[in-house]
């Protein structure tokens, strides 16, 4: 107990994207009484609301949650921001005796900011950039995402090449330390993190469910509005960062007139899907973790109960009461 009691308390809801980890972050939250930190990439940018499945008014259910909807879509983020305002938000949400709970799926964000993992942030170097963005132009991303994959495939495997902003990123920081982006961030893992953390894993036992879920997911997004929604993300720049995510770089073919919207949506279905396993395989390496397999619970509260009942007996819990 003495090790964890002068950390703050954090609860970790991460999981695939469509396995219900807003619902169920916001049905925790209320019974524990948390506010909720966001870890998703995407729904830092401002009307960005149907491709990032951003949470409604309606779905937090008066749960205060931060880190969305706050960042125009011209601006870039990086995860060193990342962590420097989740910490703000931490901290202010602690200090007013509330709990803290992270939910997203945005592995590299969640492990960065509790792991407390220092990002140095690199200074721009055009010349190595521009390289890079030629070579894109030329070769396509696949190449270049391969080349990050020879040199430091435990980076690659954190990125997926739809993100191109982040892979030409991480070539760029190689390029100029002459160290793998990988190597660079275990060496920051020497400052002890201020953080008892308690992760929790939305799953399925049956994949197929989840499987299910994305595809329904996709053909109402595509019902609320999402080409529309892409279209305006094109028109301000197609070279933005959230002009690239899920969800908008698939809907840019239909858009174009390459392909038919039947087409797009079954080409997000897949690239969703793809993405969702990748995430799965980023959570399965955290030892820590405890898996809640969605399709072997009753109901959704009995999904909470089973969260709470670990919470109340973990040290994090205890420690966290007394620090109240």
């Amino acid at each position: 107990m003495s090790e964890v009691i002068n950390k703050i308390p954090v609860i970790s809801v991460v999981g695939p994207t469509a396995s219900g980890k807003t619902a169920f972050s916001v049905a925790l939250a209320k019974r524990i009484g948390a506010e909720i930190v966001s870890a998703d990439s995407m729904q830092i940018y401002k009307g960005m609301d149907i491709a990032s499945a951003k949470p409604t008014r309606e779905e937090m259910q008066g749960v205060p949650h931060h880190l969305i909807d706050f960042l125009e879509p011209s601006e870039a983020y990086s995860v060193a921001r990342y962590i420097k305002d989740a910490t703000e938000a931490i901290k202010d949400i602690h200090s007013r005796g509330k709990k803290v709970i992270i939910c997203g799926g945005t592995g590299l964000y969640v492990d960065s900011l509790l792991g407390n993992i220092v990002f140095d942030e690199q200074p721009d170097n055009t010349e190595v950039r521009n390289k890079l963005r030629l070579r894109r132009e030329k070769d396509g991303i696949e190449a270049i995402y391969r080349e990050l994959q020879e040199i430091d495939p435990e980076t690659a495997d954190t990125l997926h090449i739809n993100n191109e902003g982040r892979v030409l990123r991480a070539l760029e920081t190689y390029y100029l330390t002459g160290e793998k982006p990988s190597v660079l961030r275990a060496r920051s893992r020497s400052v002890p993190t201020p953080y008892n953390s308690l992760y929790f894993c939305l799953n399925y036992k049956d994949r197929e469910i989840l499987y299910d879920r994305i595809n329904r997911r996709v053909d109402i997004m595509i019902e609320n509005g999402l080409v529309e929604e892409a279209r305006e993300y094109f028109s301000l720049s197609p070279e933005n960062t959230s002009a690239q995510a899920i969800g908008h770089k698939e809907i840019a073919g239909y858009l174009r007139g390459e392909i038919t919207l039947r087409e797009a949506a079954d080409n997000l279905k897949k690239a969703t899907r793809h993405y969702a396993k990748r995430q799965l395989t980023w959570f399965r390496r955290n030892e820590n973790i405890h898996n809640i397999y969605c399709d072997t619970f009753e109901n959704s509260e009995k999904m909470v109960d089973y969260a709470v009942g670990i919470i109340e007996n973990s040290e994090i819990y205890k420690a966290g009461e007394a620090l109240e």
